[in-house]
């Protein structure tokens, strides 16, 4: 079943560490049977506060997804965005 994971920017603290989150992610995605469905798009907020941006990727499975997230590759890359920015990230499995 594909499960999408969803993250929202909330707010930058320090956009350097966030450029260097950018110039690492993208590698890690290799070898990972992903697909990127959002990337900072523009967004209409419906409701409450709109983020600063959203990121939605999907995969085959949750055991998919988990196995890139929780990679060392993922989680080296992950540090910088820990300090450049308030996220949050959720996983969810498509029905």
């Amino acid at each position: 079943m594909a499960t999408y994971i969803v993250f929202t920017k909330e707010s930058t603290t320090h956009q350097s560490d966030l450029d260097v989150y950018q110039s690492k992610v993208g590698a890690t995605f290799a070898g990972h049977p992903v697909k990127v469905l959002a990337a900072y798009g523009p967004q209409q907020v419906l409701e409450g506060e709109g983020p600063e941006g959203v990121v939605i990727v999907e995969f085959p499975s949750t055991a998919e997804a988990r196995a890139w997230y929780d990679s060392p590759a993922y989680q080296e890359a992950a540090q910088h965005r820990f300090k450049g920015a308030k996220y949050r990230a959720v996983l969810v499995e498509g029905v």
